[in-house]
């Protein structure tokens, strides 16, 4: 998608991590983008993103960075338990947000964030970058004027002892299905039309003995959904909608590949360049918010659509005591 202006846009960065250095690193690519400037609460993890990509101001504060680069829009990455508090500081400034998900630490926190950003008029998108990656725009651009019901089938696989063996913080392992399940969840939102009518627990999360969870969603357009996830045993992370025309698989996510009805023969499609050059969907989510800021319509998740995803996760993750 082409950028209708080539104005100059002032970018800057809270966070220091892996997935801060990724923004950057795709931000960094788009015509017209300058970027500003990094805050951190480690300086020095900053500093070091700074001296890598050139950034001419860092600091530990949001206000002070706000205040030295007026940046007319700001990528947040920071932790799970960071999430809440960092967004209140910098829902203090008029610059364009876009955060990664999760849109908080539980949904209790999102509801909270959106709350603070519709008071301060903020407008906030939402890094889901798998609906950027390639692999998901050529099913969406294929099913688009297909008016049949899709059948939607999501799959997932997670571990707690994963989780506390990578080193994260008990509370984001307790609350892990919104740290990472919901990269698959947002799929059936991604692929569904319309409205959530329901969403019925097959088979419930047991928090103290997790096993399988499954979930069927119908959507006010009649499109199905079935989420599917397998705690502590393998599994893969993948996708397929299903028309009664073509079924669309993605395994892995960023790869997609075709069988039309009638055929046995599995069609596959190249990935953009870009989701091989960068962190997949990250090059392409740049590219929209950049766009979003300039005034353009693009399909980048807002905030809403962000807790909306948290909200689904919850009605799926219900626990059965």
């Amino acid at each position: 998608m082409p950028l209708a202006s080539q104005k100059e846009c002032r970018i800057a960065f809270v966070g220091g991590g892996a997935m801060a250095r990724e923004h950057i690193r795709a931000f960094a690519d788009i015509p017209g983008v300058t970027l500003a400037g990094i805050a951190n609460r480690t300086e020095s993890k900053a500093s070091a993103l700074a001296t890598e990509f050139g950034l001419p101001f860092v600091t530990s504060a949001i206000d002070r960075l706000y205040e030295e680069t007026k940046a007319d829009i700001v990528q947040v990455s920071v932790y799970e338990t960071a999430i809440l508090p960092v967004m209140r500081q910098v829902l203090a400034h008029p610059w364009t947000v876009l955060m990664e998900k999760p849109v908080g630490l539980n949904p209790t926190e999102a509801e909270a964030i959106l709350d603070a950003a519709s008071a301060s008029g903020r407008r906030v998108y939402v890094g889901l970058n798998r609906r950027a990656m390639s692999s998901t725009r050529a099913v969406l651009e294929d099913v688009q004027d297909d008016p049949a019901p899709r059948y939607i089938r999501v799959q997932d696989q997670q571990s707690l002892a994963t989780a506390r063996a990578i080193g994260h913080d008990e509370r984001v392992v307790e609350t892990w299905m919104y740290a990472n399940s919901i990269h698959l969840v947002d799929y059936l939102l991604a692929f569904g039309r319309g409205s959530i009518a329901s969403v019925d627990v097959i088979e419930p999360w047991r928090p103290r003995d997790p096993g399988v969870v499954i979930a069927k969603v119908t959507f006010s357009s009649g499109d199905i959904g079935l989420y599917e996830a397998i705690w502590n045993a393998p599994g893969p992370w993948a996708c397929t909608v299903s028309t009664p025309r073509r079924r669309w698989e993605l395994r892995p996510l960023e790869r997609a590949s075709y069988v039309d009805a009638g055929s046995r023969t599995v069609v596959s499609v190249d990935p953009d360049p870009a989701d091989l050059t960068y962190k997949p969907g990250f090059r392409r989510h740049a590219e929209w918010m950049v766009a979003a800021w300039n005034g353009e319509k693009t399909p980048l998740p807002n905030l809403a659509e962000g807790v909306a995803a948290m909200q689904l996760t919850q009605r799926i993750y219900e626990p059965h005591r």
